[in-house]
């Protein structure tokens, strides 16, 4: 394909548009009755005290009904050319910033689209391109961008991990003493320069040098021990290039999301920090300076560190996961400094309480003025679904309680009118009936649950026996060779499927015809693994859309969106269910389906579950009651399942916990409580089972090793984990020492990427796991569910892991 540049195009008037059936920027649905604010001049300068201001830190880049992930498949596919894509892209883009316009968004973020990742937009930016990719110089193009991405026929892609604790995943940067930077991609001048061309004066968004290297990783080759920081001063050039041209395109603002300051940062860390924006500050002149902090308070040292900072002008704050927070803003908030304070949640789906955040405002405007005052969001929107408006089927009590990305921008500028004398009487009385509405709603409570709750705290919730016996068990019943062979859970979901469940749904097919076509899916995927040779058996959830969506689906205090798609990785989006009550599962999920397919055959079939912590963390939760009280209430129904799993004669039962580790806080002192009913929500599910009951649980694209001890006391009989794509990060947590004595499969292959590894690099793998390992604990796998790939791919790569199994488990034998 070439280098063909990210972002270097023609002016926006000059493209060919393809029409993309894109509904206009709306405020509302007709049951919301927001006010959208009439368009006014959008030219910007240096701050001038006015009424208070309102901001945006970023935006949904997905499309309100995934316009770019379709455009994305279908050019990684070669169906469409990158013209195609860069015309979805600026008609996103476009869309996006006039919606803020029309809103009346007076800071309004540039540079928050993405092709994939923000953290790999900055990476290019930087030139920091890893050696395997062959990029050498040049503007960085789409064929070196998605390989760094996804990989390519010859090389691995990148580490894909959690941004922070969320369900968004960055990629994760591969650096050392020897890389060298460069300004390699112009996206973020592109981007100011289409959105000016529109008659929109934006904020270009960077993500700050700080996060961009303790996010980073050493390359491979490097020592673990080397210092990230150590490239600042290596860095900042392309940084000051990256300014210049802004300055000179006519920016005004420049936005630095420094999220990295919520954590637990030393002192050198923050030395490092200053000096960092000090040494840029020659650069700065003549910008107006945000630093945006995010996902939970600023520690003291760090909100001293920033606040000291003089070429800042303004300073970002969380103030709804951070609210201690308002209290360091209370003691000492630099004068003549704008607040941009983040009081409409970005990463929820609940309507703002706007009288409550009118509280926290008229609060802020005590200590620093109202001048000087400015309403946001409380993070970037990417992690809340797009657009209300297209939510047809929510009934009208539950619609009337949420806001979408575009809703929570008219909420922001509605505080921020309000604020300054403007306020929309009818508005916020109709915000706080809803309010009202939904704390009074018979919906939303159930005695019964609330009383079983309480009873389970009075337990740990373990089985009666230890694992090592439990496993023996377990072997005794199931008679596996060494190197027992399995996969995650699911199998490709193909066009036909999807249309099938689609066409069930829709009620044009009857539930017999139904249930025949996923038994035909059932039977390919069992013949399929039978004749690979693979040991433990899935039946690969032809059934299921989603691995929470399906059960959320099924259990009461539940509700569904159309169209509520959030990003989690490049093209792959998520629909997070809304959890707005308390939870029961009025009756089996799973018996059916399961029993269905281990009929089918005579190896063990795992019965698959999604746990409770990942239903909790994967889904928008509901705010008025503390998160572990909702995860408890979901432990127990899944708790019903399992034991009903059992009766029916499934032996091996997997309950996936992909998510345990994203919902860890970012702050080491509040982790211990997460992971300690975390844990013991796990332990609740599968507290009754026999001890030849084998239980599974997975997860992925996590860094584990710091909780490897909650993961040992989550008692499970087998534990399949992401390993390889993290470059085998995993494995050194057992060269420390760790004893891990329950089954265990590190994942031998990425299933990310289209890249199919060959047998000798599979076996190599697992024999570097051995070196730690005992073999008569170890599992192979992949490292995920193959839900995203293709047959031909599946077929090849499980088939070079069984043959891989086999040569090991031969000269196993032999010695």
């Amino acid at each position: 394909m070439g280098q063909l540049a990210l972002q270097r195009l023609p002016p926006v008037a000059s493209l060919p548009r393809r029409p993309l059936s894109l509904p206009p920027p709306s405020s509302a649905p007709p049951s919301l009755p927001f006010a959208t604010a009439s368009r006014r001049p959008l030219r910007r300068g240096f701050y001038v005290a006015r009424a208070m201001s309102s901001h945006i830190v970023g935006y949904p880049r997905i499309g309100p009904k995934r316009e770019l992930k379709f455009a994305l498949e279908s050019f990684w596919d070669g169906k469409t050319g990158a013209e195609e894509l860069q015309n979805v892209a600026a008609n996103l883009r476009n869309s996006i910033w006039k919606h803020m316009a029309d809103a009346g968004i007076k800071y309004i973020p540039s540079n928050t689209f993405s092709y994939y990742d923000q953290m790999l937009d900055t990476t290019a930016m930087l030139g920091a391109v890893p050696p395997r990719y062959g990029w050498e110089s040049g503007e960085i193009g789409f064929d070196i961008y998605f390989s760094m991405a996804r990989g390519n026929a010859s090389v691995p892609a990148m580490e894909m991990t959690k941004w922070f604790d969320t369900n968004y995943h960055y990629i994760v940067p591969e650096l050392g003493p020897d890389v060298k930077f460069s300004y390699a991609s112009h996206k973020a001048v592109d981007e100011f320069k289409e959105a000016k061309a529109l008659g929109i004066d934006t904020v270009p968004v960077l993500i700050g040098p700080m996060t961009y290297l303790l996010l980073s990783k050493p390359a491979k080759g490097v020592e673990k021990s080397f210092c990230l920081l150590s490239l600042i001063d290596k860095i900042l050039p392309v940084y000051k290039e990256v300014l210049a041209d802004l300055k000179s395109a006519g920016a005004r603002w420049i936005q630095f999301d420094e999220p990295i300051l919520v954590m637990d940062l030393d002192t050198s860390q923050l030395q490092a920090f200053s000096d960092a924006y000090s040494h840029m500050e020659s650069s700065l002149a003549g910008l107006n300076v945000l630093i945006a902090t995010y996902f939970a308070d600023v520690p003291a040292e760090a909100y001293k560190t920033l606040t000291s900072l003089k070429c800042v002008t303004g300073f970002g704050f969380d103030l709804v996961r951070g609210l201690e927070t308002i209290d360091f803003i209370k003691v000492n908030f630099p004068r003549g400094k704008l607040l941009f304070a983040g009081v409409v949640d970005g990463r929820n789906i609940w309507a703002n309480d706007l009288s409550a955040s009118i509280k926290t405002l008229q609060t802020l405007e005590d200590i620093v003025g109202k001048e000087k005052l400015v309403v946001s969001t409380s993070c970037s929107l990417l992690h809340t679904a797009v657009d209300l408006v297209n939510e047809i089927k929510l009934d009208k009590e539950l619609k009337s309680w949420l806001a979408f990305a575009a809703q929570k921008v008219v909420e922001v500028n509605a505080l921020a009118k309000a604020f300054s004398g403007a306020k929309d009487e009818g508005l916020f009385a109709s915000n706080s009936m809803r309010q009202a509405s939904r704390r009074s709603s018979p919906r939303v409570t159930n005695a019964a649950v609330q009383q079983n709750v309480a009873a389970i705290k009075k337990s740990d919730h373990r089985r009666s026996t230890e694992v090592s016996v439990r496993l023996e068990a377990q072997q005794k019943k199931l008679n596996l060779p060494a190197l027992p062979t399995t996969t995650i859970g699911s199998f490709p979901q193909t066009t036909d499927l999807r249309r099938i469940r689609r066409e069930f749904k829709a009620k044009k097919i009857s539930e017999i015809d139904y249930v025949k076509a996923i038994k035909v899916e059932f039977e390919k995927v069992v013949k399929l693994q039978e004749e690979l040779g693979i040991d433990v058996l899935v039946h690969g959830e032809a059934e299921r859309n989603d691995m929470v969506e399906f059960f959320g689906e099924q259990l009461s205090g539940f509700a569904f969106t159309s169209n509520g798609w959030v990003q989690s990785y490049g093209s792959r989006c998520v629909k997070p269910p809304i959890i707005y009550g308390d939870v029961t599962r009025p009756k089996a999920m799973t018996v059916f389906w399961s029993s269905m397919a281990q009929k089918m055959t005579q190896r063990p079939m795992k019965g698959m579950l999604t746990g409770p912590v990942t239903i909790l963390n994967w889904s928008f939760v509901r705010n008025d009651q503390p998160r572990h009280e909702t995860c408890f209430q979901i432990a127990l129904a899944i708790k019903d399942e399992v034991e009903d799993l059992e009766k029916a004669g499934i032996t091996v039962i997997q309950i996936d916990e992909a998510a345990l580790r994203e919902g860890l806080p970012l702050r080491k002192s509040e982790q211990e409580f997460y992971l300690d009913w975390a844990v013991h929500a796990f332990r609740i599910t599968n507290c009754n089972v026999q001890d030849t009951t084998q239980v599974h649980t997975h997860m992925c694209y996590s860094n584990f090793n710091d909780i490897i001890h909650s993961i040992i006391n989550m008692d499970a009989d087998v534990i399949t984990i992401e390993n390889s794509r993290s470059d085998e990060k995993l494995l050194s947590v057992f060269h420390e020492g760790v004893k891990y004595g329950a089954g265990i499969g590190p994942g031998v292959y990425d299933i990310h990427s289209p890249r199919i590894p060959s047998a000798e690099e599979i076996a190599e793998r697992i024999n570097k796991m051995l070196a730690v390992l005992d073999s008569k604990v170890l599992w192979v796998n992949p490292d995920c569910g193959l839900k995203t790939r293709k047959y031909s791919e599946v077929k090849s790569a499980l088939s070079n892991m069984v043959a891989a199994a086999k040569l090991i488990r031969a000269q196993l034998n032999k010695s």
